[in-house]
């Protein structure tokens, strides 16, 4: 399993190495901050499907070694985010605070955007054994906000594309199957799916 985890950290980061790569030998376009701020902020969108498709694939296949890597994928998704507001301020605010009101008058889906990045990071920031104990029962109540993130992103990413749907067409119905198999009646439908032979059984927790 270790290396499993450890192939998972590679394909999380490989995105990262290429783009920053791309920028350095000058392939990333005219505006290598824009490129980075569209990259790094649908690369955060579809490791947060990804991340929210663990349950519903270890409820299938009974394999633990999807749920290994759930809170890994939860703070890669935090992570790319992270680097989304970064390349915000830095390429197109300038860090030139004086400048951000204005801009968020303009730009309205910034705060929507923003109002993401803080459920998931505090999703990151309690993703870990010690605040599952200390919260108990109020730690998956508080998780479900991965729900409401994800509905902001799609909303964050249609503001911005709003002019080419078909992309964010296909993101946006992974979003509602994903938000569909976790109605209580099609959850327990997945778990009484017969396990495939080789694959540990294990008891599927919620996201």
């Amino acid at each position: 399993m270790r290396l499993w985890r450890c192939a998972v950290f590679v394909a999380a980061l490989l995105p990262f190495l290429w783009w920053a790569g791309q920028v350095a030998m000058g392939q990333a376009g005219p505006e290598p901050g824009q490129y980075l701020l569209l990259n790094f902020g649908q690369c955060a969108l579809i490791l947060l499907l990804l991340t929210l498709s663990l349950t519903p694939l270890m409820k299938l296949t009974r394999w633990k070694g999807f749920a290994l890597i759930r809170r890994q994928m939860g703070l890669w998704t935090f992570s790319y985010g992270v680097l989304h507001l970064t390349s915000y301020l830095l390429f197109i605010l300038g860090l030139d605070f004086s400048a951000l009101g204005e801009d968020l008058q303009r730009r309205p889906y910034i705060i929507v955007g923003f109002a993401a990045l803080l459920m998931l990071l505090a999703l990151a920031v309690t993703s870990n054994q010690y605040s599952m104990k200390r919260l108990g029962k109020r730690w998956k109540f508080l998780h479900r906000l991965v729900y409401i993130a994800l509905i902001l992103v799609l909303l964050h990413f249609f503001w911005v594309v709003r002019a080419d749907m078909t992309q964010w067409s296909g993101y946006a119905l992974a979003g509602i199957v994903l938000m569909l198999l976790r109605i209580p009646a099609i959850s327990r439908a997945l778990g009484r799916v017969r396990p495939r032979k080789g694959h540990a059984k294990v008891s599927a927790s919620r996201v």
